[in-house]
């Protein structure tokens, strides 16, 4: 049996992770993510939205919070505050040491910057190194391909697809299953560690897969 996550402060060099507290984040939440004509593509592949009204999200936001084993987390940037998106740690099951993240997406201006990488980063150090978790997990609708190649850039490795494994917004989904394990995060660490602080002038999916080829010879 491993701990359970507790819901504290992530603090990055990019973004912080703050427990969503929805009474004082929706309205900046709802404010960046129902920007102009991405906002439909945004929320695609989410179970809900776009939502009609800052009410609304925040009626999904309290149902999301309640669902069991879920922390979810308002995506913030370092020193400046301004709301960058949301992360959760999704599907806990502390008896097997085994989480996922999920439930992620980010405003259009914080997209293909470093905060989606840190935010995994620190989430994934967290459960890894101070939790002592051996499994997490990445879900996806099949047809997301921004979030899939999110995944193996990452480092999860892909697994297979759950046919009609759930109903979203009326639609039959098939789910892309992704995993990291401990045993692989201390190389992944590395690569992400560098990619994040040091050096990002190679990508970060070269860095992990040179990081495994080095692994696999040693």
């Amino acid at each position: 049996m491993k701990p359970q996550p507790a819901p504290r402060i992530f603090e990055g060099r990019f973004v912080t992770l703050t427990p969503l507290d929805v009474a004082a984040d929706v309205t900046e939440l709802h404010a960046i993510s129902h920007v102009d004509e991405s906002t439909p593509k945004l929320w695609r592949f989410m179970p809900r939205g776009p939502f009609a009204d800052v009410a609304d999200q925040a009626a999904f936001l309290r149902e999301w919070q309640a669902t069991p084993n879920v922390i979810a987390f308002t995506v913030r940037a370092t020193g400046a505050g301004h709301p960058l998106g949301s992360i959760s740690l999704m599907s806990i099951r502390a008896e097997h040491g085994v989480a996922e993240l999920g439930n992620i997406w980010y405003s259009p201006a914080a997209q293909r910057t470093k905060a989606n990488t840190e935010s995994c980063f620190l989430l994934l150090r967290y459960c890894f190194e101070q939790l002592g978790y051996r499994r997490m997990e990445w879900k996806c609708d099949a047809r997301n391909e921004p979030s899939r190649n999110a995944a193996l850039r990452l480092g999860f490795t892909f697994e297979g697809i759950f046919r009609q494994h759930m109903i979203i917004k009326g639609e039959n989904r098939d789910t892309a299953w992704f995993a990291m394990l401990d045993h692989e995060w201390p190389q992944i660490s590395k690569a992400m560690h560098r990619w994040l602080y040091e050096d990002d002038s190679i990508s970060l999916g070269r860095l992990i897969a040179s990081s495994r080829s080095v692994q696999a010879g040693a």
